[in-house]
């Protein structure tokens, strides 16, 4: 990255030696004023968003900059938005640390998609209109059903998902211990909000999203996402990438096209894809996205990790000061 005058105000940092996981964060995590800091701050960021908003065919960084809320939440933007959002922060990542080794990377949800770009399994600008399609394709499938979505904070996995049968609903997320969400139809929903605290979960909130992401409700949309994954070029990521569904290493072109596929309706494994890392004695993590939910998760899942957070300027420069 070429620095321009304000660019300079960041200092490089050499840490040989160091090595993280990258996280990128899903649906949900978005917020107005989303990258405006740095697209001010750094020509490589504002190149990469004027790269998105002309691949689009629309002004996608108006959305993620301006709002209103209700514009970026809508599934068929934040998912883009976010995806482009976080290879952003990447880019930034890659420059001011040159010498910091990527050792792997994992999404919650739309966010393996944004580490499979990362990794470069395909290339950023088929990885955006993937992504494009994805959140189309399940704004469709949530306007044509009533579905809703609910955490499970506090109670034990078999619970939950006993309680996930009784009512006829689907276990969208496994996040951290003691945090479980379920997905379904609407009054099957508020079923199991009813029911929890009989199954010794401590409080069940239902959550304000559009539609019941990662249930069977979403199946039309993972029809449509699978033939666009057909006919879509594959690499053998860079760096090992593991997915939602089974919280394993995945790095074939059938593979990566089958999770990336069943993810959509499928269950998110989210502490197994950490424990994975953990397993191979990774400590530190970084997470790309605005929000923090994924370094929150991360002190439920182990607190002798490290997990940093990096979305705009101000916890950029944190995340320089604490790599150094």
């Amino acid at each position: 990255m070429r620095c321009t005058g304000r660019d300079r105000g960041l200092s490089w940092h050499h840490i040989m030696g160091k090595r993280a996981v990258l996280l990128f964060a899903g649906q949900g995590a978005q917020t107005v004023g989303m990258g405006k800091d740095l697209a001010e701050e750094f020509s490589s960021v504002r190149d990469l968003f004027a790269r998105a908003d002309h691949q689009l065919g629309f002004a996608l960084t108006e959305a993620m900059f301006q709002g209103p809320a209700s514009e970026l939440t809508r599934t068929s933007i934040c998912q883009p938005a976010l995806y482009v959002h976080g290879l952003a922060c990447l880019e930034l990542l890659h420059s001011q640390v040159p010498d910091l080794e990527i050792v792997g990377c994992a999404g919650l949800s739309l966010g393996e998609f944004t580490a499979h770009a990362a990794a470069g399994t395909f290339t950023f600008e088929t990885g955006l209109d993937l992504v494009a399609q994805r959140g189309a394709f399940m704004e469709e499938a949530t306007a044509a059903t009533q579905g809703g979505m609910a955490a499970m904070i506090g109670g034990e996995e078999a619970d939950v998902q006993s309680l996930a049968e009784e009512c006829d609903v689907d276990v969208a997320n496994f996040n951290c211990p003691g945090q479980i969400v379920l997905s379904g139809a609407k009054e099957n929903i508020d079923r199991a909000v009813e029911a929890a605290p009989a199954r010794g979960v401590r409080i069940a909130q239902p959550l304000d999203v559009a539609g019941a992401y990662h249930s069977r409700l979403m199946m039309p949309a993972q029809v449509k996402l699978a033939e666009v994954l057909r006919q879509i070029p594959l690499e053998t990521p860079r760096i090992p990438v593991v997915c939602n569904v089974e919280g394993v290493e995945v790095s074939d072109a059938d593979t990566i096209r089958r999770t990336l596929e069943a993810q959509v309706s499928g269950s998110v494994r989210w502490e197994q894809c950490v424990r994975h890392f953990l397993g191979k004695g990774e400590t530190l993590f970084i997470e790309l996205g605005p929000g923090r939910v994924l370094a929150g998760m991360m002190r439920r899942i182990d607190r002798g990790a490290t997990a940093l957070s990096f979305s705009d300027r101000e916890s950029f420069e944190k995340t320089l000061t604490a790599l150094s």
